[in-house]
């Protein structure tokens, strides 16, 4: 991907940021492990302590209710914190609440732990794109594009690694095992984060990692401290319409996620089949995560993207209620192409803003909301289900959901920033600089024809 700025080309453009790459994906890696090394282990879990299925049920959507609450309170922090201080605090707390809980002697214990550990992960979920946006503002879409698969990878290793773990050592080694890695992802950070405290300037923090090379945004503020800015991105229809795209993709995969056995499974798969629809439908995730954010960032208006994802979801989804006895493989596949939505989201919560200030509260702000939406999708297709006998009323649940996606996309892929609209950022402590008048921003960012080489 060609570099953004033409005038801070160099011939090491990486120089002072490989550890802060390997930070950041190695967050990435740990942000789904206390989800999907679970299930797998259910059954021995529950026949230690007391999991009826009801509590089952809890246990699987505390996933999506954590990520919300913390994305809606971790731009609070953000205020007082700096990225990386938040991402050591959610790094420490997921060690500790995956310690805990392979350690619980009881239930209680046992969700309390479930709960801290997904709380530490969904903090890490929202400083992940202003991380992007603050130490690689030159190469927004490869990183992000970097560290979704990353995330992916994440997703897929704890369940291959579950049963084999706890038949050598126990279910409890089995889940306790992944705090050290939350512990590892924390390393990274401790010889980058404290050269940063102190320091009167964001400026400053960005020299300390390389960044101010790839960004003429630190330099220009060279030697004044800026203005503290709280930035309240509730006040622009651009960021809800973003929150919506994030939240309907959420709910349409994590609905599949749980019901896509069960859909197939009725029209006479047997299990074995069943699972491995489900496999097909979680795999795509991987290319869309290295394709999507690249495209993204190269083009003016991404919202051929958002269309392509509503377009497979919905031929996925009438294949699925049709005929999902006949080329099953074949719904699932297009099923699985309609999360391309999901990293588009993520890319675009650093294309719509200028500053990673902005990226953070936006990204709190897109995944809280995001998040408690998609809790919503699991739920309201089973009890559709059950009230009906049948899984059409909850297709056309979803594909309500996939008229909503498409309207939010079209809102947030047109070109122009978050925090331009009136209300979003207030300034204290100083003035605040008008936007520039030539449509860039402060890191020379532009929605002209130069965007399209990227």
């Amino acid at each position: 991907m060609a570099e953004e700025h033409g005038g801070t080309r160099g011939r090491r453009p990486w120089r002072g940021r490989i550890l802060v790459l390997v930070g950041l994906l190695a967050v990435a890696f740990t942000l789904r492990t206390a989800v999907t090394s679970v299930p797998a282990l259910t059954d021995r879990i529950a026949g230690e302590m007391f999991l009826p299925s009801w509590l089952v049920g809890i246990l699987g959507m505390l996933p999506t209710a954590l990520f919300g609450v913390a994305g809606l309170l971790t731009p609070l922090l953000m205020r007082a914190w700096s990225v990386e201080a938040i991402a050591v605090a959610a790094m420490a707390a997921a060690a500790a609440g995956q310690a805990v809980r392979s350690a619980a002697p009881g239930t209680g214990v046992f969700l309390a732990g479930s709960a801290l550990a997904l709380a530490g992960m969904g903090a890490g979920n929202v400083v992940l794109p202003p991380m992007v946006r603050k130490y690689f503002p030159d190469r927004v879409g490869l990183l992000t594009a970097l560290y979704v698969t990353v995330i992916n990878v994440g997703t897929t290793v704890p369940p291959l690694l579950a049963v084999p773990v706890a038949d050598a050592a126990g279910w409890r080694a089995s889940l306790g095992w992944w705090a050290a890695v939350n512990v590892l992802a924390v390393l990274p950070w401790l010889t980058v984060w404290p050269a940063r405290r102190g320091r009167a300037s964001d400026r400053g923090a960005g020299r300390a990692a390389g960044a101010a090379a790839a960004s003429p945004a630190y330099a220009a503020a060279d030697g004044a401290r800026p203005p503290r800015a709280v930035v309240r991105p509730w006040h622009s229809p651009a960021a809800w319409a973003l929150a919506l795209l994030f939240g309907c993709t959420s709910l349409n995969t994590y609905t599949m996620f749980a019901w896509l056995p069960s859909i197939v499974g009725g029209a006479g798969l047997d299990a074995a089949a069943a699972g491995f629809q489900l496999s097909l439908f979680a795999g795509l995730g991987l290319p869309l995560s290295l394709a999507v954010p690249v495209l993204a960032a190269r083009l003016r208006n991404p919202f051929p993207v958002v269309a392509f994802g509503v377009a497979t979801f919905a031929a996925g989804y009438l294949g699925l209620a049709l005929a999902p006895d006949t080329a099953t493989w074949l719904w699932s596949t297009l099923a699985g192409l309609g999360p391309a939505t999901f990293p588009l989201a993520l890319v675009l919560v650093n294309l719509r803003t200028r500053s990673h200030q902005a990226a953070g509260a936006v990204s709190g702000f897109a995944q809280g909301v995001g998040y408690v939406v998609a809790c919503a999708g699991p739920l309201a297709a089973g009890l559709l289900h059950d009230a009906t006998g049948a899984w059409t009323a909850s297709f056309v649940f979803l594909g309500l959901t996939l008229a909503v996606l498409g309207v939010s996309g079209w809102v947030i892929s047109r070109p122009h920033f978050i925090d331009d609209h009136p209300g979003v950022v207030v300034r204290r402590g100083a003035a605040a600089p008008p936007p520039p008048a030539d449509g860039r921003d402060h890191d020379g960012r532009s929605f002209s024809a130069d965007r399209r080489r990227r």
